[in-house]
């Protein structure tokens, strides 16, 4: 999920270690006003631990805000799986993903990266596996098309979508190990030297414009529904994200009171869908849509898979290799190399922006290399499990880290143990499979849009007035569209003799990311230009790692436990990439945390 990857409102910032850390500025002021203004600081801060029961609050409020992500992958993947007429195994590859992101993020916040920032699917991995699935071998049998001729719960229709499942978790499997090796040997300093944004640009784009067939298929079957969710998502989103919303709450100083929140800003999408499903019911119970199967609107009924609630069990408890051993090929893992490497370099705008939103330091590069390495076990955790996909950092709670003004790294601590709960609850995800079909259409027009335009956006560092920049990102994106479309017309035209190296090609070719990315990277590193043209200066400044070792620093960054003080006492640990550096010969104990010496008064980056 790309949509809020390197700016967040914050591009003039600087933060004050003045008793604490967490007071931002606003863009444009300057930092004296800014520690004066109270609505400029954070409520609370990453190290702060607010009320139990404003970080259920919160924390349920950014599962909801990945609500849309979330669930969005799997009921894509059932369309490569066969599982289009299949809601109960749907519900429990949501069930899945929840289970997982919960426990990833659980692991990202107390041993990774350590800053509040969720862990979710990633569409960066979904590309590559609906390229792998597209496959001649991998091609849907006609019977599982006709909702009809499908008997869920037969042998022979279990064994075609989890094959083609084990088929997926294989490479995941694999290819996060590369994640992990790149994140704990620092190896990801050395990706970035290379990728600028001319490549992130059409590789992110790519992304979203790749899935505009599943978008416009799902909003198909009932335009009418599809573009009012599409109408209310804007709506709620653009037009009246500043309108806050009275709720009564309550405090031990002002009693019972209302507090003004911004609703519409914070859960546009849950929202969107939540309105269209209700009119969807209610056009269902008055039988305004059609009930014969086959006429248009059918879809858009809210009783089509009324049977998958009552069969799901209440409780439902994923474990490792729940649809059989994994299977490995060359092109699945090939395939997905070239989405764990896009989702990296996502990832580390991610933790800047979170960091800069959290009003922490800028994170070190012990930190970066632990949190990519933990992303990759995470990668490795979703494809034990079978989720059909990885997990990543999630940008939108990133930018509503901004809204809420609470950057506790406690809060996002109980949003993963409340999508671990969603995991075990096996009613929650058989409700989310009853979302009819052009509602969830509505909600991938929006969504692919915004990964698209993110994409584009990171041209802002590049010199777009320069006619190679423009080739180069034009022709990538154009090379990115017509070799994917052509190979998936004609996919018998690759035919080495070799049939692993055929399929490799085959699901590289057909993934537009990689397509793109590849002639980007290429074109990029060869053409000559220079560094500001390139936009390089630009791109490292606005990702420029802080390596001062500070008191702060270490609070927000080092390991939890005691294990930084008893990993301090072996002084070739600091020489592994992950590990941080021991503290005591650079400041000294016995100065106070909130009294820094004048040289550290003020760390930041100016953007």
């Amino acid at each position: 999920m790309t949509s809020e990857k390197e700016s967040n409102g914050l591009d003039n910032y600087a933060f004050a270690l003045e008793g604490r850390f967490c007071d931002l500025p606003e863009k444009g002021e300057d930092l004296d006003s800014s520690v004066d203004e109270d609505t400029n600081k954070l409520a609370y801060c990453v190290t702060d631990v607010p009320p139990w029961y404003l970080c259920i609050l919160l924390g349920t409020q950014h599962c909801l805000t990945a609500f849309g992500g979330i669930i969005a992958i799997p009921l894509i993947l059932a369309q490569g799986l066969c599982l289009q007429h299949d809601g109960l195994t749907q519900s429990y590859l949501i069930s899945t993903i929840f289970f997982v992101s919960g426990v990833c993020t659980l692991l990202q916040v107390t041993f990774g990266i350590r800053l509040p920032i969720l862990q979710g699917g990633t569409f960066t991995l979904l590309a590559p596996s609906m390229a792998m699935l597209s496959m001649p071998e991998f091609t849907c049998p006609a019977w599982t098309q006709n909702a009809s001729s499908v008997n869920t719960s037969s042998p022979e229709f279990i064994e075609v979508w989890q094959s083609r499942m084990r088929a997926l978790q294989g490479s995941i499997i694999v290819g996060s190990l590369f994640q992990v090796f790149v994140g704990f040997s620092g190896l990801i300093g050395l990706f970035m030297r290379f990728i600028g944004p001319l490549t992130i640009a059409p590789t992110i784009s790519l992304i979203g414009l790749s899935l505009f067939d599943s978008a416009g298929s799902s909003a198909g079957n009932h335009w009418g529904i599809s573009s009012m969710t599409t109408a209310l998502i804007i709506l709620f989103s653009q037009y009246l994200r500043h309108i806050a919303v009275p709720f009564p709450t309550y405090s031990k100083d002002k009693k019972l009171h209302t507090s003004r929140v911004y609703i519409f800003q914070i859960l546009p999408v849950l929202l969107g869908i939540t309105v269209s499903w209700l009119i969807c019911y209610i056009l269902t119970m008055s039988d305004v849509l059609p009930a014969e199967p086959g006429h248009y609107g059918y879809l858009a009924r809210t009783d089509l898979k009324g049977e998958v609630i009552s069969q799901a069990p209440w409780f439902t408890f994923p474990y490792p290799g729940q649809w059989g051993k994994p299977t490995v090929s060359l092109a699945g893992v090939v395939g997905i190399l070239a989405g764990v490497i896009s989702s990296m370099i996502e990832s580390v705008g991610d933790y800047h922006a979170c960091a800069r939103l959290s009003g922490a330091p800028p994170p070190p590069k012990h930190a970066i290399n632990r949190g990519i390495g933990i992303e990759g076990i995470g990668c490795l955790l979703a494809g034990a499990w079978g989720t059909g996909n990885g997990t990543t950092s999630y940008s939108e709670n990133v930018g509503a880290l901004g809204i809420t003004k609470v950057g506790s790294r406690v809060v996002i601590v109980a949003s993963g143990v409340f999508m671990v709960v969603m995991g075990i609850l096996g009613k929650m995800g058989a409700i989310f499979t009853t979302i009819p079909s052009p509602v969830i259409g509505g909600m991938f027009m929006v969504m692919f849009g915004v990964i698209c335009a993110a994409g584009v956006s990171n041209l802002q560092y590049t010199d777009m007035n320069s006619s190679r920049n423009i080739f180069i990102f034009g022709f990538s994106m154009f090379s990115g569209l017509v070799i994917p479309n052509w190979i998936l017309k004609n996919p018998k035209a690759i035919a080495t003799g070799v049939v692993e190296f055929d399929q490799m090609l085959q699901v590289l070719l057909t993934t537009s990311m990689f397509v793109g990315g590849f002639f980007g990277f290429i074109l990029d590193n060869t053409i000559p230009g220079s560094k500001q043209e390139r936009g390089i200066l630009a791109w490292n400044k606005a990702h420029e790692d802080d390596s001062c070792e500070t008191l702060e620093t270490g609070e927000v960054y080092n390991l939890p436990f005691g294990l930084t003080s008893y990993m301090s006492s072996f002084s070739w640990l600091r020489y592994i990439p992950f590990c941080p550096p021991g503290m005591s010969s650079s400041l000294d104990p016995k100065q106070p945390l909130g009294t820094p010496d004048p040289g550290q008064i003020m760390i930041g980056v100016g953007l």
